[in-house]
This record gives structure tokens, C-alpha cells and sequence, in this order.
């Protein structure tokens, strides 16, 4: 039996600048906006916790 993988990619928006960009899901780091550097996810154990909001959730 193979077990899909829970990992995915998130598209987000800044909620400050507006800028789009994708993140992955359980990022074991910072996330900051590349534009102005506004934080848009943090690390909480497993899942990452989500500032920004969210557009779409990419396989």
C-alpha cells in the first residue's frame, strides 16, 4: 500500500504588500514576505501556522 504524502505547497498572499508567493506546509523555519519582509508563517511543531491568507492549496 503507498501513503500519499501530507506535505503540500500553499499559496499565500501578504496581508501588508499584496505579493504572492508559495510555501510549504511544514516549513521547520520563518517564512517572510520577499518583498517587506512581513512574517507570513512560523514553525509550530509539525504544521506550519499560516499569517498570511490563504489562495490555494497546491498537490
Amino acid at each position: 500500500m503507498i501513503k500519499e504524502p501530507t506535505s503540500k505547497f500553499i499559496k499565500v498572499r501578504c496581508v501588508k504588500c499584496k505579493n504572492e508567493q508559495i510555501i510549504f506546509g511544514k516549513s521547520a523555519s520563518e517564512i517572510k514576505c520577499l518583498v517587506c519582509s512581513n512574517i507570513m508563517a512560523s514553525p509550530s511543531g509539525g504544521k506550519t501556522k499560516i499569517k498570511a491568507q490563504i489562495l490555494e492549496v497546491l498537490e
